[in-house]
């Protein structure tokens, strides 16, 4: 939602408000200096508009200094997709070097970093916005019944959102309620026990008080807290529970306008700021521009997160060439002679996607080109990709991030052009898919796979696929971009851009392969669907389950990509340590704040010194 001023209540209160962060920002033991004009909210307009300042943490950088918050985005590109095998840190070795911390799991081996400080506190910041609307509500007047159990709904959900994203990427994250506070002296929250427990009641209450339908896009209906609630469970492996769920959501679920959700009929429509909140759109961080909202340190209600993830130089928008897709993610991308991805491991092997020097000439899955950019290749109506916009090739192979940005003929509408703050035209309106229809259908394939229901998971997987196939949504050359409907003109002398082949699997193909075959198939395809989207860490954590399997895929990928150019090639001590780095450390000054009266209450992650 994102201070959104539809609640025309919002900015009239926020000259009067401020929010004291009475639990946890950087030290649960500060005594809160703001303060809460009472008179002025405890109503229903005051409490929706604490309760847009708890959407508004969504996009991870609402905090004073936003323009330099690089550790937080909410679409986790920095931890989802630069901490496994997606991408590449980017720019240069030397700018951001608190990611290439991250990025090489360095933390372990004595390395520092800010941005898990950055990411700690905005998580603490939505969760204590989200017990503010809690805590005010109990004290208001003139709120009904089914406004008091809607706006606890969303309240609930949001706070079971942030220590979800919390409790993924630090593990033993403390779980911070309403009546945990300053008033209350109970604010030593120990993290020595899974949360998980609470993250599910926070979004079970949600789903049972939410409506179907909002007044508003960026509200989460019962249908979005259901679908988080799957992945919950899922999360847990808990794949009846998750199942239960996720069945009800594709079978029933609406959008928070009451769309039917649905797979939209072109792939690039979820990355098109005219197509945003369609029916693919599930939960979203709502994201505008040009709407007297910006300041001279940040980029108001645009998208802040994903700043730094434009072409470089002479590439579209000019700036800062950080998030660039790795080689291994666009070989992922081939496919053999039925249009199918290569399950065997032999994807990486070989010729390479793109490389002048080792050219692969074979067919690949479309969706390569909605992803990424790659030299000569259309990028929407910037004209063809080239290797000249990579910031540094030395370590970040040729290719750039597509997913966040948008047409040439749409800068100025859906980029922003009030603001002073330096990278105005990287301020987008595209908004931050949280969760898509599609990430959906593949949770629910998972759990079809493990529950041994292959045939369920072969239908929800080809649904993906199909989409893919339909030729009308592919990347053209000798073509016209609509930015309208985020498609390529066919007919003429267009064709396609690449060589591209991609089908449903065939009729028994789960069944007749087996579980192991299914499972395979399933989260190959997550990556091709979701790639560069803030999800594929935490898919290979959550797959891992103890295995090993994590750093397996991780530390054979390493080992490929120091022989090309990427930043392993420059940086090629890195080793991801099983057992370690399936999570990230607790931010050390955390630890201090919490521990200076000599009590332990919060223990670091192992193997972190």
């Amino acid at each position: 939602m994102k201070r959104k001023t539809k609640i025309t209540a919002w900015p009239s209160l926020l000259a009067l408000i401020i929010i004291g962060l009475s639990a946890c920002n950087h030290n649960l033991n500060v005594q809160p200096q703001g303060s809460l004009i009472q008179a002025n909210i405890q109503n229903l307009s005051g409490v929706n508009g604490l309760l847009i300042g708890a959407y508004a943490i969504l996009d991870g950088e609402n905090v004073p200094v936003a323009g330099d918050a690089y550790g937080s985005a909410g679409s986790n590109w920095q931890y989802g997709s630069v901490c496994a095998d997606d991408s590449y840190k980017g720019s240069v070795p030397s700018d951001q070097p608190d990611l290439s911390t991250l990025e090489s799991w360095g933390l372990s081996q004595g390395g520092t970093t800010t941005y898990l400080d950055e990411k700690w506190t905005i998580l603490y910041l939505g969760i204590q916005r989200a017990n503010d609307v809690l805590r005010v509500m109990r004290q208001s007047t003139g709120i009904s019944p089914t406004d008091t159990a809607e706006l606890s709904g969303e309240a609930r959900f949001l706070r079971g959102y942030y220590h979800m994203d919390g409790r993924r990427v630090f593990h033993f994250f403390p779980y911070v309620d309403e009546n945990v506070s300053f008033v209350n002296n109970n604010l030593d929250v120990p993290n020595s026990a899974d949360i998980w427990p609470q993250i599910t009641a926070d979004l079970l209450y949600a789903v049972n008080n939410l409506p179907e339908v909002q007044p508003e896009a960026g509200r989460v209906n019962k249908w979005a807290a259901m679908a988080f609630l799957g992945k919950d469970y899922l999360c847990q492996r808990k794949f009846d529970s998750a199942k239960f769920y996720l069945d009800q959501v594709i079978l029933h679920g609406v959008t928070a306008s009451g769309q039917k959700y649905a797979l939209t009929t072109n792939f690039e429509s979820n990355f098109n700021a005219p197509q945003k909140n369609g029916p693919e759109s599930v939960f979203a961080c709502q994201n505008s521009v040009n709407d007297g909202s910006s300041s001279a340190n940040d980029g108001g209600n645009g998208n802040m997160g994903d700043v730094l993830n434009f072409p470089y130089g002479s590439g579209p928008v000019g700036c800062c060439g950080f998030n660039n897709p790795s080689w291994n993610l666009a070989n992922a991308y081939k496919t053999d002679a039925n249009g199918l991805p290569l399950l065997d491991g032999t994807s990486n092997n070989g010729p390479v996607v793109s490389d002048s020097t080792n050219l692969y000439t074979g067919t690949l899955d479309p969706r390569i080109d909605w992803t990424m950019s790659r030299p000569g290749i259309p990028y929407l109506d910037w004209g063809l990709g080239s290797a000249s916009w990579i910031r540094d090739p030395n370590s970040n192979g040729i290719f750039d991030a597509k997913k966040n940005v948008y047409a040439k003929s749409q800068q100025g509408t859906s980029s922003s052009t009030e603001t002073v703050f330096w990278g105005a035209t990287q301020i987008t309106s595209l908004n931050t898919n949280l969760m898509r229809f599609a990430d959906v259908l593949l949770m629910d394939a998972e759990c079809e796979v493990e529950v041994g229901s292959l045939d369920q998971a072969q239908i929800y997987v080809n649904m993906v696929r199909n989409r893919a196939a339909n030729t009308s949504g592919w990347v053209y050359k000798n073509s016209t971009y609509n930015p309208a409907s985020g498609t390529y003109t066919t007919g003429g002398t267009a064709a396609p851009a690449d060589n591209y082949l991609v089908k449903a699997y065939p009729t028994g193909a789960f069944t007749g392969g087996g579980q192991t075959y299914a499972r395979n198939a399933v989260h190959f395809e997550r990556r091709l669907e979701l790639a560069m989207e803030g999800h594929r860490f935490f898919d290979l954590q959550r797959w891992d389950n103890g295995t090993g399997s994590m750093a397996n895929t991780l530390n054979t990928y390493v080992q490929v990509e120091k022989t090309r150019h990427s930043f392993y090639y420059v940086v090629n001590t890195a080793v991801f340590t099983k057992g370690v780095n399936e999570y990230f450390a607790i931010p050390q000054q955390e630890i201090d704040a919490e521990n200076a009266n000599g009590k332990i209450v919060l223990k670091q992650n192992p193997g972190y010194n």
